[in-house]
């Protein structure tokens, strides 16, 4: 049997397997037979047998070899595959050797036809690309919360690293909307606004996680302390460290309100009572009404109602309970 060098090692085994394979009874030499075969009958034995890749395949293989350009993979043909360095990971900084070990079987996706050598080139990070997706789908599905890893900023807002993909948080979505610049290198807690995979695009949402958060933590019920965010002709929006609540105009008094910014103005300190909360559409509806011993009370007396809040609690449950 002829020698193979160093190169052609693994082939020549394969060879050597398809030879013992392909043997009939009939071919099988006597003791006293002289055994001959070479290189092309090897190729010729292999010829024999299908050993066609197709792009798009998924197939195991053992990394045989680096380079400066990539890896080398057997992966049980006539020739080995080719990993280049940019599809050997999702993440374009990691080191080759530590990605693609030697002597170790990995999953890799197809990603050209077979050349005139019968080679075909090799990715590893397009199968954990279509693995991130698929986490982001699961992620979406189940409403969980996720980091945001900030590596750079742009006018309007900042990008980064969510499970491997490129993320973008809008300014308007950030806690932070002045000095973007000192959140790159934060981990940001957020959630998804869009994820759209054919157009590689995930838009996120500190500020709806955050308000997520916050909204466990109370309570239909619940008095809480806020700040007249803005003033609406149907009521007030009400800034609740975070999150804002609607005190409409049916919910400040028993008696009919004539002018809010009489009774109210940007910046006030109010107590609500927290009336509805809708998680689905991030709404909190509150009330001051309910806090009243008598119609028209808050509008006669805002400042005994606000002072006596905490102790007209357990009388607006009972209201609340009622209903």
């Amino acid at each position: 049997m002829g020698c193979c060098h160093r190169d052609d090692m693994t082939n020549c085994l394969l060879l050597s397997l398809v030879y013992l394979i392909t043997m009939t009874p009939e071919s099988i030499p006597s003791k006293s037979s002289k055994i001959g075969f070479s290189m092309d009958d090897f190729a010729k034995a292999l010829d024999q047998h299908d050993y066609t890749f197709e792009k798009g395949q998924i197939v195991s293989g053992m990394v045989l070899q680096h380079t400066s350009d990539g890896a080398y993979v057997d992966i049980g043909g006539k020739s080995t595959g080719f990993v280049p360095l940019r599809e050997a990971a999702l993440d374009s900084t990691s080191d080759l050797v530590e990605v693609l070990p030697l002597n170790e079987e990995c999953k890799f996706l197809i990603i050209s036809d077979q050349n005139a050598e019968g080679q075909v080139k090799l990715s590893v990070r397009q199968l954990q690309l279509q693995q991130a997706w698929d986490d982001v789908a699961e992620l979406v599905e189940t409403g969980q919360t996720v980091q945001m890893l900030v590596t750079r900023t742009n006018k309007g807002g900042v990008i980064g690293k969510v499970e491997g993909l490129r993320g973008f948080i809008p300014r308007s979505h950030l806690l932070e909307k002045e000095d973007l610049e000192s959140l790159v290198g934060q981990s940001l807690t957020a959630n998804f606004l869009e994820v759209n995979q054919e157009n590689n695009k995930l838009v996120l949402s500190q500020r709806r996680a955050i308000m997520a958060v916050q909204m466990n933590k109370i309570t239909v019920g619940t008095l809480i302390a806020g700040k007249v965010a803005r003033i609406q002709p149907y009521g007030i929006f009400v800034d609740l460290n975070g999150l804002t609540g609607l005190l409409h105009i049916t919910q400040i008094s028993g008696s009919r309100v004539d002018s809010l910014n009489t009774l109210f103005k940007f910046g006030q300190e109010i107590q609500v009572v927290v009336l509805n909360i809708d998680e689905y559409k991030s709404r909190i509806s509150l009330s001051t009404k309910i806090l009243e011993n008598y119609p028209g009370e808050i509008l006669d007396n805002f400042d005994e109602v606000m002072k006596k809040a905490p102790e007209r609690v357990k009388q607006a449950l009972e209201k609340i309970q009622q209903k």
